[in-house]
Parts: structure tokens; sequence; C-alpha cells
């Protein structure tokens, strides 16, 4: 196994308990349509960047208008609730400040680019990360590996030599796609599949558990 040199966090669903505040907002724009919401959508979209997401919302769902507008009705509703509160899971930050103590940091997100730099802003945790991706900045959004790729060929390191941290099926999926060592902290609202949580190289029950031990593998190499 190859010695880490950087840690990769997700953020909703590993530091932010948003993926219900982003169910609520993209179903009240449904709902307001007129539209029925499909069963699978939620799931469906999970990982998705934010022009798969509203593309689908608009082809799938039915929503009116285009997915750029889409998207934009999206980000300024969900803006709007940040600012009322961050939704920060528990041990967040104090597990940030852990790793970047030891680590260079980077952050992988489906999230929109102004979603993450105003939760990592309000946070204060901006100087803990030395790069940050949106999966709309690349070409494809979770389960594809690219927003890792491109996460770790900004810090300069190979992806096999970061550790990521990840709750989602499709956030499983891609770390691992991407090569990197993966750490699976499983989000209670919304439990990763079996086939996807099995290509962790280990799971934990929350963040308090993330440890530098953990993160480095050092618990595997000395087995």
């Amino acid at each position: 196994m190859a010695e880490i040199g950087a840690v990769v966090f997700d953020l909703d669903g590993v530091l932010l308990q948003s993926e219900e505040l982003w169910d609520d907002v993209r179903r009240e724009l449904a709902a307001a349509a007129g539209r029925r919401w499909p069963a699978t959508a939620t799931r469906d979209m999970m990982g998705m960047s934010s022009p798969e997401w509203s593309r689908y919302l608009v082809e799938q769902v039915g929503l009116p208008g285009t997915p750029e507008e889409v998207n934009e009705r999206v980000l300024d509703e969900l803006l709007g609730r940040y600012r009322d509160e961050l939704p920060w899971i528990d041990g967040a930050p104090e597990a940030v400040e852990r790793m970047a103590a030891l680590w260079p940091l980077g952050l992988a997100s489906s999230s929109n680019r102004q979603i993450i730099d105003h939760a990592l802003e309000i946070g204060g945790l901006t100087r803990h990360f030395a790069v940050t991706v949106s999966s709309e900045e690349v070409p494809r959004g979770k389960p594809a590996p690219d927003v890792y790729l491109e996460t770790a060929r900004k810090l300069a390191i190979a992806p096999a030599r970061c550790a990521a941290i990840e709750d989602s099926s499709n956030g499983l999926r891609s770390a691992a796609a991407a090569g990197m060592r993966v750490i699976a902290v499983p989000n209670p609202a919304h439990p990763p599949d079996p086939d996807a949580l099995s290509l962790a190289a280990v799971a934990i029950g929350s963040l308090a558990a993330l440890t530098p031990v953990v993160a480095g593998g050092e618990r595997e190499a000395g087995d």
C-alpha cells in the first residue's frame, strides 16, 4: 500500500448533513410545477454534477425551463437556507482540523462551486483545504472518477497516495475508480449499497473515528 500523502473529503453527507436539503428544494420545485416526484429520483441524483441533475430534473421530472434555469433556482434556494444555518455533521470541523495537521487536504464535491466556497468560508475551514473541486468543473459527476482525479492532479499527489472520505454509493464508486484509498463513513439517512461499501478499505461509524491511523492505513500495515 502506498504511503498516504493527502486526504480528500466529500462535502454533502460527510461534512454537511445536506442531502435532505437538496432533496427538499428539488421536491418543492417539482410540487410547485405540478410534477410528480419519481420514486428513484432522490437516489438517482446523488453524486450527479449540477449540469447532470439539472438536466435530470428537466428531462425526467419535467420541471419547466432550461437545465441552467433550474440549476439557478435550486442554487438560490439552497444558498438561502445555508445563510440561516450550516448543517455540520457531528465532528466534521474537528476531523478536518485533525487531518490538516498532518496532510494537505482536498475537497471533491458534487456541490456547485458557490456552495463549496460558502460552506467552507462560513465554517472557517477554507484555510485547511489546499484544493477544492466541484464536479461541475469536470466532464462527469460521480460515480465517474473525474472529480477525484482532478483533485489529485491539483494536489500534485498520485491518486493511490490519497485517502478519500466518502459516504454515498456513487461517491465510494467514484473514489475507488480513481484508485484512492477509500474510507467509508456511511450516512444513516442514505446508507450506501453493499457492493459500493465493499470498495472501501475501511468503514467507520462516525467522523470521530477518523484518526491519522485510519486515514493512513497504519492499522492495516501492522496487521
